[in-house]
Order: C-alpha cells, then sequence, then structure tokens
C-alpha cells in the first residue's frame, strides 16, 4: 500500500508537471503563442498549432506568460491619383495634347509570417494582438506608399505597373513586394478601378525633352569657351608681350584656369 501511494503521488506530481509545463495550454488551436519568463526573457522557440512543446520555465510560480497571436488576413483598400512626374511640361514641350495622369482604387491583401513573430516581439516589442494589428496596419500603409513610389515612376518597373493596371493584378508586383517586405506572405493585389497614362508616350517626351536640355547646355558651354577665347585674343592684342610670354611658360595658361 505504502508503494502504492508513492507511485500515486509521483505520478501525480508528474502530471501536474506536465499539465503546468505544457507551452500549448492555453493558446487556441488557430493560434501562435510567444512565452516570456523572468527568468530567461523571450523562449526562442514559438508554440504552434499542433506541435507538442513543454517549457520547464512555466513550471515556476508567476515566472511565465504566453502571449497569443492569431494571423488573420489583412485586407487594405486605397485610392491614389497623381500625375507622371513632369508630365505636363513633357507633353507641352513635344507639342502632343496627351493626359499622363493616372488613377487606381485597389485592394492588397497579406499575412504575417509566423516565424516572423519572435523577431517582431524583439524588435518591435510586439506582446499583444493589439500590438500585432498596429503593426500590420503600418505594414499596410507603407505597401500603399511602396506601389505608389511605383506608379511615380522608375522605368524598369513599368510593365508591372501597366500590367497591374490593365489586368487587375501582376504576378511580378507581388513578388516585388514580398522580397521587399520580408515578414509578410499570401500577398495579393487587385485593382477595381484604375486610368490608365500612355507610358510610350511619356517616356518619348521625356526623352526629346532631355535630349533638348542636353544639347542647350552643350551650346552654352560652347558659348562660354568661345568668349574665354575671344578676351584672350583681346587681351593679347593689346599686350603682345604676354604671347611671348605664353610660348615660353605653356603650363602657366592651363593652370590659370584650373579652380
Amino acid at each position: 500500500m505504502k508503494k502504492f501511494l508513492i507511485i500515486f503521488f509521483l505520478l501525480l506530481i508528474l502530471g501536474f508537471g506536465f499539465f503546468f509545463g505544457w507551452a500549448n495550454l492555453g493558446v487556441p488551436a488557430d493560434s501562435f503563442g510567444i512565452v516570456r519568463s523572468k527568468t530567461h526573457g523571450i523562449d526562442p522557440r514559438l508554440v504552434k498549432p499542433g506541435e507538442f512543446r513543454w517549457i520547464w520555465q512555466k513550471l515556476i510560480p508567476a515566472n511565465t506568460k504566453t502571449s497569443v497571436f492569431r494571423l488573420a488576413p489583412v485586407n487594405y483598400e486605397f485610392s491614389a491619383n497623381n500625375t507622371l512626374p513632369q508630365g505636363a511640361v513633357y507633353g507641352l514641350f513635344a507639342g502632343v495634347p496627351a493626359d499622363f495622369s493616372w488613377e487606381m482604387n485597389a485592394v492588397f491583401s497579406f499575412t504575417i509570417k509566423p516565424d516572423a513573430l519572435i523577431p517582431l516581439a524583439k524588435t518591435h516589442n510586439i506582446s499583444s494582438q493589439e500590438d500585432l494589428e498596429n503593426y500590420e496596419t503600418k505594414t499596410a500603409e507603407q505597401i500603399e506608399a511602396f506601389i505608389i513610389r511605383r506608379m511615380n515612376i522608375q522605368k524598369e518597373y513599368v510593365m508591372h505597373i501597366e500590367e497591374l493596371l490593365k489586368n487587375g493584378e501582376s504576378a511580378e508586383l507581388e513578388k516585388d513586394i514580398m522580397e521587399h517586405f520580408e515578414n509578410i506572405e499570401n500577398f495579393t493585389i487587385s485593382i477595381k478601378t484604375s486610368k490608365i497614362p500612355d507610358y510610350d508616350l511619356y517616356f518619348q517626351a521625356k526623352e526629346l525633352y532631355e535630349s533638348f536640355l542636353a544639347k542647350q547646355k552643350d551650346h552654352s558651354e560652347s558659348h562660354e569657351r568661345f568668349f574665354e577665347l575671344e578676351r584672350y585674343g583681346i587681351l593679347l592684342s593689346k599686350y603682345p608681350i604676354l604671347l611671348d610670354y605664353l610660348i615660353k611658360n605653356p603650363n602657366s595658361a592651363a593652370s590659370s584656369n584650373e579652380p
């Protein structure tokens, strides 16, 4: 009987130890958990659904706290409009009645990667579902800004943007966004309504305008050089002795022009 009681109490202690050290306790099946302890800080392993975890730090009374996170899809809708940079200037210069403005009403969605939760808890002090949702909102706003920057405009991304505005989606743009925002996954975007500028005409007018400015700059520099030589000619005709000096000291003229 005594032996039985000893075994019974040992099993009871082991049962309590198993129960109170069970990391998944209090973490719903559709959620993830981060265990923080006073003795060891944030546990480096995430508590995942369907994965058994046992943590001895939980056996110490009031030592640990488990933060529970549900990673629901984030749905974000936005509207934006603008004109391609200097579009009006390029259009007037090229003499074309072009409208280089654009508009879009879009919706995108994403989820936070589960494996990003612990790094986010450490770097952004995320310790509650509310903290996570605030981070998700800021991320969505950053993604919106990222898309609008691509609209305003880098030539290598034009195909992605045109595809997005014409077809309502762009696999390449989605790939770019997930590479830039490393903590998200399952990103998709769709366009509800859009107005598309003529990108080909825009870049033709832009190149024409920039070519004109480059020629104007060369022309201006040529004029400056001409007037400089003219001043030298007047000076040498007035003081011929300088010509003998320059012939004997050819490096002096070059050094006089250095800044």
